[in-house]
């Protein structure tokens, strides 16, 4: 124990403190098999006095040794071509150490100098058989088991000490053309420093990286390109990350996830820019896809929207889980024929259907929801611009709550049996006609879901709330990219602005894991899903974050301007209502909401009074009419700005 803790004050984790131990103990075991092995049975006869002693004096030499090699440093689970190499020039130093030690304390008396070098053999193999052993338990593979580094290229400093790591390492050691050589990795967690991987040092944690680039740099190999191999690191330690390269001169990239670097079918390795997903740094939700597959597979799916951002994402994620027809609904013909090719080379077996449709078209839905027969409905169709919608109160309106409730009564006639309502955190609190829409739209599908619940439980009908999707059309990430390619400048409308962000790909797989849940019957009806946005992101920093990644300055090379709130935006945007009971459902990254629910009687009278007020055309008629449905509606008086952000 004491040794133990002696390890760990200097620095050393307990699994380089048990491999140097094993290592010595070997190295004893090694000198007593090398005797039996020359002298047999004759052993305890012929060298018994100089058995224990000659033991002792070995065991210390190739502890040294050991630890003059950095031995045990080397991680048993990446054990390769390198750390076989580093063991025979152990055990070969060992060996001529020992002898002229030995030689000066007894002249080798009852030592045949054959053992020697069959003890040579014998530390090898027993140094170098449990970790390949180990390695090849962990692969369940002899495959790249002993392939070392090839020749030097432009030097990268690897971030991250885990699979994909040891992986990227291995596949630059095959490819003879590889351009990178990782000449050191960061450990994130710290766990692994001072150990190596394939022969590769870790240097440190995120806080040791600019001591370990500088002491890379005076060995003359220092880092060209800083590489993440790692994920998730946080939004802080992504930051760090673009600092130090934005400090040290390096380009900032990311290596494919590990499924693809172990299933890339011989195609070279690619490295991959920083996306602005990276910098958010969300930790991805480990879901269950079994309640996701039987969700879909084997029914008739119905996806409104089928060409926006949300719709295309659920068309592409619906697709690859096999249900038995798929109807793509969206009143634009470009982007419908889009997303349709796009789901038919995705899976081509699979029976898709598109058809151009209006939600505000209720005879329209009636008939095809009729005739398509969908048994799960995905409503993504709507109007989602502020902006626009603040200068189009009665289209935005007539879409987004209307048109839900046209949809909804269209599932409810058909006996569908379920519609997922996709709504928006400006449904809360909304300062927006949009966000009010949205939250027309939710009410109504809550107390439907409420009524059929009473009833003879039919049609159920959820709604998932979220904030922004990263690179959705109108969102900020777009209309920065395109600014910054144009040279500037970036417009951003408050320094202190913040919004919630979220990729496609997770908002809809979450989307599909709510519904599975919500299906499931052990959450009350009327309640709201709500997905974990995670922290807010000031997209003031946002901007300067991608400015830098483009390999410009903020302010400097490109300027930003701040324009100002338009109407209907709000500094900060939220995800529940004060009034909203949360809570957990069990799954990483959903929430649940139970917001008061209003009579479907109610809803059904004063939708009636919301469709005569929008066909009237009085922008007055419907502000008054809005605001008695919405109590908590706050229409932003900020005043209308040119510029967009």
């Amino acid at each position: 124990m004491r040794g133990l803790r002696t390890g760990l004050a200097l620095g050393f984790g307990w699994r380089t403190v048990f491999a140097f131990v094993h290592d010595v103990a070997m190295a004893a075991a090694a000198f007593v098999l090398a005797l039996y092995l020359r002298l047999g049975d004759r052993l305890m006869e012929q060298a018994g006095p100089f058995l224990a002693y000659g033991a002792a004096i070995f065991a210390v030499v190739a502890a040294l040794v050991f630890l003059l090699v950095g031995l045990h440093r080397g991680i048993w689970r990446y054990a390769s071509m390198n750390d076989l190499i580093a063991i025979l020039r152990a055990a070969t130093l060992v060996i001529l150490i020992y002898l002229p030690i030995m030689f000066v304390l007894s002249r080798l008396d009852g030592m045949p100098r054959s053992a020697l070098l069959i003890g040579w053999f014998v530390l090898i193999f027993l140094l170098g058989a449990p970790r390949f052993v180990y390695r090849v338990l962990k692969d369940r593979s002899f495959a790249h088991l002993l392939e070392r580094d090839g020749a030097p290229r432009v030097p990268v400093l690897l971030v991250g000490a885990g699979d994909a790591a040891e992986t990227f390492i291995r596949e630059m050691a095959r490819d003879a053309g590889a351009p990178f050589e990782v000449v050191g990795l960061i450990d994130p967690s710290g766990r692994s420093t001072g150990r190596r991987i394939r022969g590769v040092p870790v240097l440190g944690d995120l806080a040791a990286a600019p001591a370990a680039l500088a002491r890379l740099r005076r060995d003359g190999r220092a880092p060209q390109r800083l590489i993440v191999a790692e994920e998730p690191l946080g939004r802080a330690g992504m930051q760090a990350l673009l600092d130090l390269a934005e400090d040290h001169g390096m380009s900032l990239a990311r290596l494919p996830r590990l499924a693809e670097l172990r299933h890339h079918d011989g195609e070279p390795v690619t490295v991959r820019p920083i996306a602005v997903a990276d910098l958010l740094g969300r930790p991805r939700a480990v879901l269950d896809r079994a309640p996701m597959a039987s969700l879909v597979a084997g029914r008739r799916v119905l996806v409104t929207g089928a060409g926006g951002s949300i719709g295309s994402e659920l068309v592409r994620q619906i697709a690859a889980l096999g249900p038995a027809r798929l109807a793509l609904i969206d009143h634009s013909e470009s982007l419908l024929y889009a997303v349709e090719g796009e789901a038919r080379r995705g899976a081509p077996g699979l029976d898709i259907v598109a058809r151009i449709a209006d939600v505000r078209d209720r005879p329209r839905l009636d008939r095809l929801i009729a005739a398509e027969r969908p048994q799960l409905v995905c409503h993504a169709a709507a109007l989602k611009h502020v902006p626009i919608a603040e200068l189009n109160p009665g289209e935005t309106l007539l879409t987004n709550a209307i048109g839900t409730r046209n949809l909804a009564e269209a599932c409810r006639k058909a006996g569908v049996a379920a519609m997922v309502l996709i709504s928006t955190d400006k449904a809360v609190n909304p300062a927006s006609i949009l966000g009010a829409s949205k939250r027309l739209a939710e009410s109504y599908c809550q107390s439907l879901d409420v009524a059929e619940a009473a009833g003879a439980g039919g049609t159920r009908f959820l709604t998932v709330r979220f904030g922004n999707v990263l690179g959705s059309t109108g969102s900020v990430v777009p209309l920065f990219e395109r600014q910054i390619a144009e040279g500037g400048p970036v417009t951003v409308t408050d320094p202190a602005m913040t919004r919630y962000f979220m990729t496609a790909r997770e908002a809809v797989e979450l989307v599909l894991q709510a519904t599975a849940l919500g299906l499931g019957g052990t959450l009350e009806s009327g309640g709201i899903f709500v997905l974990d946005m995670g922290e807010p992101v000031r997209i003031l920093d946002l901007a300067h974050q991608m400015i830098r990644l483009s390999g410009k300055r903020p302010d400097h090379d490109i300027e930003i301007v701040f324009t100002g709130l338009r109407p209907g935006e709000k500094i900060t945007e939220e995800v529940f209502h004060p009034r909203e009971i949360m809570a957990a459902t069990g799954i990483p990254g959903i929430l649940f909401a139970r917001p008061p629910v209003a009579d479907l009687h109610y809803w059904a009278r004063n939708f009636h009074a919301l469709a005569e007020a929008i066909e009237s055309g009085s922008d007055d008629q419907l502000g008054q009419l809005l605001r008695r449905l919405v109590p908590e509606f706050a229409p932003a008086a900020a005043p209308a700005r040119s510029a967009t952000a």
